[in-house]
């Protein structure tokens, strides 16, 4: 019966109820997109490199080693002496291991030598490989590859020349040696979309003139000479690593952090992933705060809704009362037209989060390397909408107390 007189009451007002569904529905579908783009976000972050065991730098800290071997993101401490990395490369327990160096850069972004046995371990979101959006990986010692956001921000095509500059805030261009870009890697949302990857030996090449961090005067060495150097590298900055087995890892870890000839550490890319998540993911919480405000103004907008509408309706109750509903009945109708516009409001939001999920996943995908899973509702989500119907119930008690406390007679007088 007073399921029935609500949603009569509701249909009675269609155009003000319809309007506070969709303020719900759009505050609802808010604040569970901020948490999707939130856990797609955190998975991504996580899902940088996967599929390496162990990140081996010069000794300083976990984090610091993460964000310049795999951000690209300040420089290390120091290097990784060539007979180190062999002895690393030499143990049992190593499946594969690839080096990485940095160092200098091309107009901001940073350029890294490796090998090509870079575009096969690195792996991302998984166990997603590396592929070509155009062009191929690196087979002259003057082929660079770029990433997505290098090839889109500096308009450049396979074929194109690059010059790259020596440090990373340097006026000073190797410009007797060009590169030439060979390939373009696929967006993938990770660091390798800003980085310029040249071959090992490259970076080496670019430095032949060079000494202590200048070129040496008077000296150019012409590049067919230098196509028949041993351009094996004294130095690197840091290096991938595969071990043979999981159980392994930690023994591996150990023999690397107490290496007798040189200070080095090893971390676990999961475990730093985690230490640098704990420190950027506050803007997480940030983002949580401001999309529940969203949903609490709705239902405040509701809440006044229902108050204005009391002195539309005050003859309405009053016939209610007269024809022998009890105070609580008149509570209980507001409450219950209260919950139902909160939980059609709550559905509507939760279609519009789908529908706007399926539509844009493949957009945020190739734009951003952002990965929003489209999956079952989840026990959260299905306690968000739970919590939205439960606080408009509780929010539609104040209107619905004043309700309850008009009296008979203030309810059937005539205002002039």
């Amino acid at each position: 019966m007073i399921l029935r007189l609500a949603t009569r009451s509701l249909r009675a007002r269609s155009l003000t109820v319809a309007m506070t569904v969709l303020s719900i529905a759009l505050s609802v579908g808010l604040f569970l997109g901020i948490e999707k783009v939130r856990t797609g976000a955190r998975a991504s972050f996580a899902d940088t490199i996967s599929g390496t065991d162990l990140i081996v730098g010069a000794r300083s800290g976990s984090v610091q080693l993460l964000l310049y071997s795999v951000f690209r993101i300040g420089n290390a401490t120091n290097n990784v002496t060539w007979q180190s990395y062999q002895d690393i490369a030499a143990r049992p327990e190593v499946e594969w291991i690839v080096p990485i160096s940095l160092g200098d850069s091309h107009r901001q972004f940073r350029v890294m030598g490796t090998t090509p046995a870079f575009f096969d371990r690195y792996k991302f979101r998984g166990d997603r490989d590396l592929t070509f959006a155009h062009g191929q990986g690196l087979d002259d010692l003057y082929d660079a590859v770029i990433g997505a956001d290098v090839a889109q921000a500096l308009g450049y095509q396979v074929g194109d020349p690059i010059v790259v500059s020596h440090g990373l805030a340097s006026f000073t261009d190797h410009e007797d040696q060009p590169f030439r870009v060979a390939g373009i890697v696929a967006k993938t949302g990770t660091p390798v979309d800003r980085t310029v990857i040249v071959s090992l030996a490259a970076i080496e090449a670019i430095h032949v003139d060079w000494q202590g961090g200048a070129q040496v005067p008077g000296r150019t060495t012409a590049v067919s000479d230098i196509r028949q150097m041993d351009l094996t590298p004294a130095a690197i900055t840091a290096a991938m690593i595969g071990v043979e087995s999981r159980l392994e890892i930690f023994g591996l870890q150990r023999w690397i952090n107490t290496y007798p000839e040189e200070p080095l550490l090893s971390v676990l890319p999961g475990v730093a992933l985690q230490e640098l998540w704990q420190i950027v993911g506050i803007a997480e919480t940030a983002l949580v705060a401001v999309s529940a405000m969203v949903v609490v103004t709705a239902l405040l907008g509701m809440m006044a809704m229902i108050f204005s509408s009391l002195n539309e309706r005050r003859r309405e109750m009053a016939i209610w009362r007269a024809m022998g509903a009890r105070p609580a009945t008149v509570l209980g109708l507001l409450v219950l037209e209260a919950a139902l516009m909160a939980a059609t409001g709550a559905v509507l939001g939760f279609a519009l989060l789908y529908a706007g999920l399926w539509i844009a996943q493949p957009i945020i995908d190739a734009a951003f390397g952002l990965w929003l899973p489209i999956e079952g509702p989840s026990g959260r989500e299905f306690a968000v909408l739970a919590a939205v119907v439960a606080a408009a119930a509780i929010a539609s008690l104040v209107p619905a107390l004043r309700a309850y406390r008009l009296s008979l007679a203030d309810g059937m007088m005539v205002r002039i």
